[in-house]
């Protein structure tokens, strides 16, 4: 049999294995050791699955994703994303569409300590749509905003796919991650504008009372899910409402600013390796949980550290166990020399190399509907770094594009995952976030476009983290 035909067919099986909804991690080892075993015999098929799990995750620079999984959880927790929204609540609320822009700022603010699409949008499901809806926003666009402003979550640092990238193509963590800096505000900037030009139009009561909309959204069955400490996830939003500055919860945006600068300001000055800025910022996010708990008793201040430590070990493992998977999956790439066919197919092409590099890009969005971001980094990485490090393209800025359209592909229909998350977290019907979310999703496809044309937006801050470095 033909390599190209034997290719194909673990292709297609690999394909058909998701559709049949089997596990990420479970179908790309499955197809990729038949594949092995295809060409390269039995014997060394079982010596790959054999060692491919010790040396895919025996990585001293992996542990950085752990810590910041941590982090995400305990901060989480510690209601920062709370607080944060229940002051820009308050900031912009009174303005047309405030609310909405108020949940993207809320977002981007818990962006920086999550790292998380589906974590940044759930938690935000949780506290913003019911206010929205309260407020005279159609589903649509209420939970559309919550959807594509959670994707902010994989750019804005620290974000553990733009450290994934790094580690798995040897670019550096540090500029990796100040390289999504500025594209992550740019495409908050971009859905503010939507929500502040188009999106206030379709409110049907911009000038209701706050009061009587907090009200109503408390009647929410968005409002009444609780946290795992047996407090509405609303109540700092709540209490927000007709409060005066002095008494809003600022604590929490402090502690979000306390955590950025250990993770960002470590880094870049070079007190910290980007492994100990995360270990010690996860650190810092125990001691902010256990202080917010401090008065409701022992048993929720564990069992808070406990959820954030079980919610960690889940994710962990889902990470690792597609890398494992992912592994598998590549050698057997690697042994029918996929690589370097296609890095050679697409030198030889005669087209202009960023059309080439264009093209590939824009193979994620599909690949995004259906697979997960981490699956569509581990699986699409090795493809695409080699044939645009041939042509000549910077290794940031290739990582900020392909982590940038990954998450877009995350609210594409008709599998965009993040949708479902937020469908599944407000009970408003799929096909309604979908709609919401579509031209939200043009803003961030103009803004990628941005960004492709113009790669100084993305290397400005790397740059200046490689002279410090210097």
């Amino acid at each position: 049999m033909l390599i190209s035909m034997i290719v194909l067919t673990i292709v297609v099986l690999l394909v058909l294995l998701l559709m049949l909804r089997m596990p990420v991690a479970l179908a790309l080892a499955v197809s990729g050791a038949l594949g092995i075993g295809i060409l390269q015999g039995t014997d060394y098929a079982t010596n790959v699955l054999g060692s491919v799990p010790f040396t895919a995750t025996a990585s001293f620079s992996l542990t950085i994703i752990p810590m910041f999984i941590l982090m995400g959880m305990l901060a989480m927790r510690a209601r920062i994303a709370e607080h944060v929204f229940a002051i820009a609540n308050h900031v912009v609320s009174r303005f047309p569409g405030g609310l909405g822009v108020a949940t993207v700022m809320a977002c981007a603010g818990f962006s920086a300590v999550s790292g998380s699409s589906i974590g940044t949008a759930a938690t935000m499901s949780k506290l913003s749509v019911g206010q929205m809806r309260a407020y005279g926003y159609p589903a649509a666009l209420a939970t559309g905003i919550v959807a594509i402003a959670g994707t902010l979550g994989v750019v804005i640092p620290p974000s553990t796919f733009l450290v994934l990238y790094a580690i798995m193509t040897g670019e550096s963590v540090a500029q990796i991650l100040a390289a999504g800096i500025v594209p992550g505000l740019l495409s908050a900037l971009g859905y503010i504008a939507y929500i502040l030009v188009v999106g206030h139009r379709q409110i049907v009561r911009p000038e209701a009372s706050l009061a009587g909309a907090v009200e109503v959204a408390h009647a929410d069955a968005a409002a009444r899910v609780e946290s795992p400490a047996g407090t509405p996830t609303t109540r700092a939003v709540q209490q927000a409402f007709g409060r005066t500055s002095r008494s809003l919860p600022w604590r929490g945006l402090v502690r979000l600013g306390v955590i950025f600068l250990i993770i960002l300001g470590g880094m870049f000055s070079g007190v910290f390796t980007s492994t100990e800025s995360a270990a010690i910022a996860a650190f810092v996010a125990l001691l902010i949980l256990l202080w917010e708990f401090r008065r409701d008793g022992r048993s929720t201040m564990w069992a808070n550290v406990k959820g954030a430590l079980l919610d960690t070990a889940q994710t962990t493992s889902m990470v690792f166990m597609i890398l494992v998977g992912s592994s598998v999956f590549s050698t057997f790439l690697i042994a029918a020399h996929v690589p370097d066919t296609v890095t050679a197919w697409v030198a030889g092409l005669d087209v202009p190399p960023l059309l080439t590099v264009g093209l590939l890009l824009l193979l994620l969005l599909p690949l995004g509907t259906a697979l997960d971001e981490i699956s569509v980094l581990i699986i699409t990485i090795p493809i695409i770094y080699p044939i645009a490090m041939e042509l000549g393209f910077d290794g940031i800025w290739l990582g900020l594009m392909i982590v940038k359209l990954t998450a877009i592909g995350m609210v594409t229909p008709p599998v965009g995952m993040t949708c479902f998350v937020v469908s599944g977290t407000t009970g408003v019907p799929t096909e309604t976030v979908f709609r919401g979310v579509l031209p939200l999703m043009l803003m961030d496809l103009a803004v990628s476009a941005l960004l492709f044309f113009v790669p100084a937006i993305t290397l400005f801050l790397p740059g200046l983290v490689a002279q410090g470095a210097g």
